[in-house]
């Protein structure tokens, strides 16, 4: 499920966001793909836990750190927007949890 969800979700960013690539290149590319297994993690010890409050921090905290380096947080929010799509695919217990943390973290960003 995690490598499909990934591959799905830094696909679209690329295709829609084909400057990054021209920026970032390939290596660009690769770190999408490690921040989004990170995300997942994040997501998987959050259901685990059933603390939807270790996803939400995690958002929070992420978000500061990547502002502080120029990106914007739509593009955090947009990232997750993409994980909740392709979560639709998925036949998975911990999928709505899963859509409800991403939600949540969205929605504590775009009060900031």
């Amino acid at each position: 499920m995690k490598d499909e969800i990934i591959e799905q979700v830094v696909e679209g960013i690329y295709e829609h966001y084909p400057e990054l690539l021209e920026k970032y290149g390939e290596t660009g590319k690769r770190k999408c793909r490690e921040d989004n297994e990170h995300h997942l993690k994040h997501l998987a010890t959050a259901y685990e836990a059933q603390m939807p409050k270790i996803f939400t921090d995690y958002a929070v905290w992420l978000n500061n750190v990547l502002t502080s380096r120029g990106m914007k947080k739509e593009h955090l929010m947009d990232n997750f927007e993409r994980i909740e799509k392709a979560l639709e695919t998925v036949e998975a217990p911990e999928k709505n949890d899963y859509v409800q943390y991403l939600r949540a973290a969205n929605q504590l960003l775009s009060e900031r």
